[in-house]
């Protein structure tokens, strides 16, 4: 039906269901294609939400492992198939609500296939959908590690949440945000894990100082951590999986029950008849974008992990999901600022930050002040049980804010925060003059500007 719709949407996982409801909310007639059976993409199905479920019960299993420090006798012990229907329960019910939405909005949702055709249109399994804007959101799947096949008892994240049991060992590969939080999550459950990091320190995109920290942590609570480990061969048998590696000029193996490969996701953009309606694809296999999102190919937009920006996160493909629909209804939406883009892990201890780290900072060549606060001078930090720390790095003299790094306990709750501070460019003395309740967590955050402007309270 030509001109039946003003937007049709290809994927409807965060990026592109973000993208469908905006479009809808701005009184576009709008169509949804999901090949899967249910809405929500990789982040409600098989990423964000249901691995953040099984570390929710691996959180608590900690705790009462923990009880006795906090005057309880108690112990816990994982019933993994509670665990994994307490997951599913969590997919099914944001599913659910997902799909109430985008029906209430008035949003036709299309299951199948689809593949982009000159007009530009979309055909769905034989089926020609034309519209005025096309917006491409198919997302991405996990990486698969060179000359290692995925099956048996080698697993992406994917496979992993699938799992029938709790593994006794486990080998990741892969130090990032996923293997990080794999490997704490597999911990927590009582298995050994051993965690395999390339480059030279875990979670290598954050702080230097952070990635440090996370080493100790990892290593107190009893996970093999490796950075510059470089993976020669994997070999599995019906008992066990053997992973060879190179670190320090020493070859060495380890071995497990299974092996995760968790070395980052790639585009899934094939498949899509991209070249030949004219769209153009980087090396990398992501569909080349200007910073408005706009593909070579008029009246076509591409956003989430499909797109060629800089990060793949969730909470980016909403930003670019509503900044596409408004620039469709002809709003004027500035560029994203992936810069001040906040970025969260959540292992034990949990990790965040936005901006830049102080490695980057330095890099400028301006002159920069940090200011880093243990959290164990907070109140709550010690209640709570976990210590950490908040860095913030500035601009020397009483400048801008340019990165707030933290790990510890619910970091990841207090870097909205942080990203408020950064964005707006605040300076040390415009947040110590900001109140921070007594007590909670958030008075790290408090207590490093107040350290930063030269009048801590509760640190020297």
């Amino acid at each position: 039906m030509a001109g039946a719709y003003d937007v049709v949407v290809v994927g409807a996982g965060t990026g592109g269901y973000s993208a469908a409801l905006r479009a809808a909310q701005l009184d576009r007639r709008v169509a949804l294609i999901e090949r899967d059976d249910r809405l929500g993409g990789t982040c409600l199905l098989r990423g964000c939400i249901p691995t953040k479920a099984l570390l929710r019960s691996a959180e608590v299993v900690d705790t009462l492992n923990r009880a006795g420090e906090w005057g309880v006798k108690a112990s816990g012990e994982a019933d993994w198939s509670a665990v994994r229907a307490f997951q599913d329960r969590i997919v099914d019910k944001n599913v659910q609500g997902l799909t109430g939405l985008v029906r209430s909005r008035g949003v036709d949702v299309i299951h199948g296939t689809a593949r982009l055709v000159a007009g530009p249109a979309v055909e769905v399994d034989g089926t020609r959908l034309e519209a005025e804007h096309i917006v491409l959101a198919t997302g991405s799947r996990p990486r698969p590690l060179r000359g290692v096949g995925i099956g048996g008892r080698v697993l992406t994240s994917d496979e992993a949440l699938e799992l029938d049991r709790i593994p006794a060992s486990v080998v990741v590969i892969g130090a990032g945000a996923v293997g990080c939080e794999f490997a704490s999550m597999y911990r927590s459950f009582g298995a050994d894990v051993t965690l395999l990091e390339a480059l030279p320190r875990l979670a290598p995109l954050e702080d230097e100082d952070v990635s440090k920290a996370l080493a100790r942590a990892f290593r107190k609570r009893g996970i093999t951590a490796v950075a510059g480990a470089s993976v020669t061969a994997v070999r599995q048998t019906d008992e066990l999986v053997e992973v060879d590696y190179e670190a320090g000029g020493e070859a060495r193996t380890a071995t497990a029950e299974i092996c995760l490969v968790a070395i980052g996701r790639e585009p899934v953009t094939d498949g899509l008849g991209l070249e030949e309606a004219g769209v153009r694809r980087t090396d990398a296999g992501t569909i080349s974008v200007d910073e408005r999102l706009r593909t070579t190919v008029e009246r076509v937009w591409a956003i989430g992990d499909a797109a060629s920006t800089p990060l793949q996160l969730a909470h980016v493909s909403f930003d670019e999901g509503y900044a596409v629909a408004e620039r469709i209804a002809g709003l004027d939406v500035a560029p994203i600022d992936y810069a001040l883009v906040p970025r969260v892990t959540y292992c034990t201890p949990e990790l965040a930050s936005v901006g830049l780290t102080e490695a980057q900072a330095r890099q400028t060549g301006a002159a920069v002040e940090v200011s880093t606060v243990d959290l164990r001078a907070i109140g709550k930090a010690n209640i709570v049980g976990e210590g950490g720390f908040v860095k913030v790095v500035a601009e020397a003299g009483g400048g801008r804010t340019l990165g707030v790094h933290m790990i510890g306990p619910h970091v990841t709750d207090l870097v909205a925060e942080a990203m408020l501070i950064t964005a707006w460019e605040a300076t040390a003395e415009d947040v110590a003059r900001m109140h921070h309740p007594h007590p909670t967590l958030s008075e790290g955050v408090g207590e490093a500007f107040l350290k930063l402007a030269g009048k801590p309270l509760h640190v020297p």
